[in-house]
């Protein structure tokens, strides 16, 4: 069937909360809530797109925007493309001008509220930050390795994700629980790189799946209130992390990395490709620095996922 491309709009306040909108009882998927746009007319870019709707439905004038996440989705009666953009400065009080009941909502709450099906991308990536850490295996030197983490924290990470491959699942778990009391100190979320039966054990935030755990699940391995990440490294593995419901996926190599110099990057044109297929939102790893953050949100990231980078800063 064909597919309506969609332009989408996330406008936050000085609160930090979100615009909603809702649809009309007539319109389709109509009495749920929605962010507000509309249709591209034919040959019309999505950026003009977004100012257009903006100023018909809102009554503002877009003066920034950078793209958020763009979303494929397969109703009963037709697909979309829904292509959401960040507004981040406009001109002009919102209002419903076409009649709508607009409200303005934190993210966190968001969830209790009833949306189309393919708005759910879009609830995530607004949970998600623009920078997930991954931390290199600690070796022998815990104690350091604790420090420095705290001090990540402390500086603003909020997504960790521990992997510590050279650890027993003994040793592994032990170190799981110091560091999910440093980051629950920190309001951060952890994720284990481990098998996701440990999360509800150690009583982690969710679980990050390898590419290998991510091929062996056929369905979600945790309930929703957990997160789920995981490595994928071309579009069969990002179609199924789709299917079985992960929040999130981490796609490399996008740049050469020192801790794999033999693997091939995809580069960020490759990287566009795939995001622009995923129905959850995508990091870049490999090779990544906070200086290339604003190019991977460019071309479709969540934002970035680095190692080194993000430990040495």
């Amino acid at each position: 069937m064909p597919t309506v491309h969609v332009a989408a709009a996330v406008l936050s306040n000085r609160d930090g909360e979100v615009l909603i909108a809702l649809r009309h009882k007539d319109a389709h998927q109509g009495g749920l809530w929605e962010f507000p746009g509309g249709k591209l007319e034919p040959g019309e870019h999505p950026r003009r797109a977004l100012d257009r709707e903006l100023g018909e439905e809102l009554g503002i004038t877009v003066k920034e925007a950078k793209p958020l996440i763009r979303v494929p989705h397969t109703y009963d009666d037709r697909s979309v493309l829904l292509d959401a953009w960040r507004v981040v400065d406009w001109d002009g009080e919102p209002h419903g001008k076409e009649g709508q009941t607009i409200d303005w909502v934190s993210p966190d709450m968001l969830h209790k509220r009833r949306f189309p099906a393919a708005d759910r991308a879009i609830l995530t990536a607004l949970r998600l930050p623009s920078v997930y850490l991954v931390t290199p295996d600690p070796g022998s030197h815990e104690e350091v390795f604790l420090r420095i983490l705290e001090q990540r924290l402390e500086e603003g990470i909020r997504l960790v994700q521990l992997r510590a491959k050279s650890l027993g699942e003994v040793d592994y778990g032990r170190l799981a629980e110091r560091v999910l009391n440093i980051c629950d100190n920190h309001s951060a979320k952890l994720l284990l790189n481990a098998e996701p039966v440990l999360v509800p054990k150690i009583g982690a935030h969710g679980v990050h799946l390898t590419s290998g755990r991510l091929r062996r699940l056929n369905s979600r391995p945790l309930a929703d209130t957990y997160w789920i990440g995981a490595s994928c490294h071309d579009a069969d593995a990002i179609a199924h992390a789709g299917r079985i419901g992960v929040d999130f996926a981490v796609v490399a190599p996008v740049q050469t990395t020192d801790s794999h110099p033999s693997a091939t990057p995809m580069g960020w044109h490759r990287f566009r490709d795939l995001a622009e297929h995923a129905v959850v939102p995508v990091y870049a790893l490999g090779g990544m620095t906070m200086g290339d953050l604003e190019v991977a949100e460019q071309h479709g990231a969540q934002g970035i996922a680095a190692i080194r980078a993000l430990w040495r800063a």
